[in-house]
């Protein structure tokens, strides 16, 4: 399966997986809104054994099938101060 990768100029590490270069008919209007103008990265052809990045190559398909579209967002900021603090705290016994 072949798609175009686009990223955000709106938002950092935020790609747009699309089915068609420059086919955002399925996308919808708030996300697009939200995404900014889309800048295209790469097309790619999909294959189930090939790692992708972040995000599960099975997923990305099946959303493409589904929906047209695959917003990959970068995972959360770990809040390394605040796991040393919970770390920290004495351990409660029953």
């Amino acid at each position: 399966m072949l798609c175009a990768v686009y990223k955000s100029r709106k938002k950092a590490d935020t790609y747009l997986f699309v089915e068609k270069r420059d086919d955002f008919s399925r996308v919808p209007a708030p996300l697009m809104q939200t995404f900014g103008t889309p800048q295209l990265v790469l097309m790619t052809k999909l294959t189930p054994g090939k790692p992708l990045g972040i995000a599960s190559v099975s997923r990305v398909m099946e959303m493409l099938t589904l929906q047209g579209f695959y917003l990959q967002v970068p995972p959360p900021v770990e809040n390394l101060l605040e796991q040393h603090k919970l770390a920290q705290q004495p351990q409660q016994t029953l």
